[in-house]
């Protein structure tokens, strides 16, 4: 069984309405996010993946020191049917509002308003966002 990490930002605005960015593939929604590459460390990767994937350098975000979210999860390949062992990691990161996205590898984006519970999708973006809003609460008090 392969071991993959991955790592990526969720980026949220301060401003009203809050909302936060996705990344269209082909098949799906998905967040800035890729695999760690040698030694590097898993926010290390997020930065790198963030900044390749939206255009968006890291001196423009604020990471949340508090957010970190784990999954777990054995996705099996579409080409060999195999499954691998992938652990997921995602920081938390805001700006004031809505960037300017230059994208480099997904066919679109989308800033989704946020409006919890979300459905968007149920293996990692959904439990993604219930971690978000519960940590959002508790800080928001």
């Amino acid at each position: 069984m392969r071991r993959i990490r991955a790592c990526g930002i969720l980026l949220m605005t301060r401003s009203s309405p809050r909302s936060f960015l996705l990344l269209r593939h082909d098949d799906r929604w998905d967040l800035p996010k890729g695999r760690v590459d040698g030694d590097e460390s898993d926010l290390d990767c997020a930065l790198r993946e963030f900044e390749e994937e939206t255009g968006i350098p890291r001196s423009s975000i604020a990471l949340d020191p508090t957010f970190r979210y784990t999954e777990v999860y054995s996705p099996i390949r579409k080409k060999t049917g195999e499954r691998d062992h992938k652990t997921l990691v995602i920081f938390l990161a805001t700006v004031p509002d809505r960037l300017e996205i230059t994208l480099t590898e997904h066919l679109g984006h989308e800033w989704v308003e946020w409006r919890p519970p979300h459905d968007i999708q149920a293996n990692t973006i959904n439990p993604l966002l219930a971690a978000v809003a519960d940590h959002l609460s508790a800080i928001d008090g």
